[in-house]
């Protein structure tokens, strides 16, 4: 499906994927995904490719992410079905960068957003830079971490991600490589030359020529009071263990999360839990993801999120229900039960191509 929104080009040995929306910091459209879907499975067949590198066009960054404006209109004009669509085809291309059978090279450089970190943090040689601003910022707008998201930060030291999660903080490159979302610190001014070695040169060969060690990581300074606040599996009790520790950064922190949509606060929290505690595949984060997806897509919340966020711009957004305390455990279970005929089906395998 040939589209002017993302690029394609053979060099040398090299497949480069080029989003190409650098006025929407190459937010994911649906020609975007069936696009890098077809190529990336033509090329894992070509022997003439031997890595694949994904970056962005203009300088603002990788990816801002999904269009959620789209989905508001969506929500509110149809029925939420293309959305949904979306969301599948979209997830069969995480899965498909997760366990790509060649060196998948991404240039998280500037922001790195929701849908851009599901089509880069999966690859196998994840770069960041001086000027990255990574962050699953899904709770403020009603929505919880997905494209592969709960399998990420699941995966991260001690409650680092369950703290990037619910605070939806914007990460540096120094912070990504603590949580365990890129590989490799590379000045940004080197980006152009280390793509032209690969046109030569395997991935890890011209990687060593030009990583070099990033700054100290903020979070990882803050591992003490992140572990003791955020180890309860209860989104008031993580509130409260916030306020009382003696650090500015957690009451900021609490001051954050209460700003969120308490039942997407208590969906992620929970999500999180199941993909560590029972050792979810990327597959099957996903396929959990789309369940909770579906649901908050017919909600309240993800709809009010974007509304004041994007739509209105008021910053205010009318949570229902609007507290922690009224978000029922029956509403939580509600977001992850099965689809039934819906399901999305990835853990049960997919053939590359």
């Amino acid at each position: 499906m040939p589209t002017d929104q993302v690029l394609f080009e053979r060099r040398g040995q090299l497949g480069v994927i080029l989003l190409n929306r650098p006025r929407n910091i190459n937010a994911l459209t649906p020609q975007m995904v069936e696009a890098m879907l077809a190529k990336l499975s033509e090329w894992a067949h070509d022997n003439a490719v031997k890595t694949v590198l994904v970056r962005g066009a203009g300088e603002r960054g990788l990816c801002a992410g999904g269009d959620i404006v789209a989905i508001y209109r969506d929500m509110v004009d149809g029925d939420g079905d293309a959305t949904a669509q979306f969301w599948a085809r979209e997830y069969r291309l995480n899965s498909l960068v997760g366990r790509y059978p060649k060196p998948y090279v991404a240039f998280m450089d500037g922001l790195v957003l929701g849908g851009g970190v599901g089509i880069s943090a999966h690859g196998s040689h994840r770069i960041v830079t001086e000027r990255t601003r990574m962050g699953m910022p899904e709770t403020t707008i009603g929505f919880v971490p997905d494209v592969g998201g709960t399998f990420l930060l699941a995966a991260a030291p001690g409650e680092s991600g369950t703290h990037a999660a619910m605070t939806g903080a914007h990460l540096d490159g120094a912070d990504a490589l603590h949580l365990g979302l890129a590989d490799h610190f590379v000045r940004s001014d080197r980006l152009d030359a280390l793509a032209t070695a690969l046109e030569e040169e395997a991935a890890d060969e011209a990687l060593a020529d030009f990583a070099v060690e990033p700054q100290s990581s903020r979070l990882a300074a803050e591992r003490t009071w992140i572990d003791q606040a955020y180890a309860s599996n209860d989104v008031a009790e993580i509130v409260r263990r916030l306020r009382s520790a003696p650090v500015p950064e957690a009451a900021q922190a609490a001051d954050t999360i209460e700003a969120k949509s308490p039942t997407a606060l208590k969906v992620a929290l929970a999500a999180l839990r199941r993909a560590r505690l029972r050792d979810l595949t990327l597959e099957d984060a996903l396929d959990m993801e789309y369940r909770i997806g579906l649901r908050l897509l017919a909600g309240h919340d993800f709809r009010e999120g974007i509304r004041a966020q994007v739509i209105d711009k008021d910053r205010s957004p009318r949570w229902n229900p609007a507290t922690t305390a009224d978000v029922t455990t029956n509403m939580v279970a509600d977001c992850f039960a099965s689809l039934g005929g819906r399901e999305l089906g990835l853990a049960e395998g997919v053939a590359i191509g």
